[in-house]
């Protein structure tokens, strides 16, 4: 089973919460919480919620252990700007520009990822084939 969390407009720029995902993508949900306990940026506290929040909801729908979830995506999108101004010196405008942050978490159970895997080989193979078949079709274009 699969099930997709956002959490839209979160108070921190998307940069600061993408420098966060590649540790958590390798970790288990459970163990990330661990994890983001003790970092110390604004970006693992908020972060840390949205897992935690996400965690509990799939647990409570899917009425499965905590520990058979996986990660499958974690995304983090460009929410709204607040453009805000600021008086600088001699009457110029100094911007000030708040961003927001989408965040996507998609929760799957570990029997559903090994389902995955073993059917991902099969169409890897054929993008494979048609891909080089495409090149050679190009080759022979550019020998002509």
């Amino acid at each position: 089973m699969e099930k997709t969390f956002y959490f839209k407009n979160l108070p921190i720029s998307p940069k600061k919460l993408r420098f966060l995902l590649p540790e958590l993508k390798k970790i288990s949900p459970v163990s990330s919480l661990d994890y983001l306990e003790y970092l110390p940026k604004k970006g693992a506290k908020i972060l840390k919620k949205a897992v935690k929040n996400a965690i509990d909801a799939a647990k409570s729908s899917l009425k499965i252990n905590e520990n058979e979830l996986k990660f499958k995506t974690l995304a983090v999108d460009e929410g709204r700007k607040l453009k805000r101004y600021h008086s600088g010196g001699k009457g110029t405008v100094k911007p000030i520009i708040h961003r927001f942050a989408h965040l996507k978490i998609v929760l799957v159970t570990k029997e559903d990822e090994i389902k995955q895997k073993e059917q991902k080989p099969l169409v890897e193979k054929r993008q494979k084939k048609e891909e080089k078949a495409e090149k050679k079709l190009k080759i022979k274009k550019n020998n002509q």
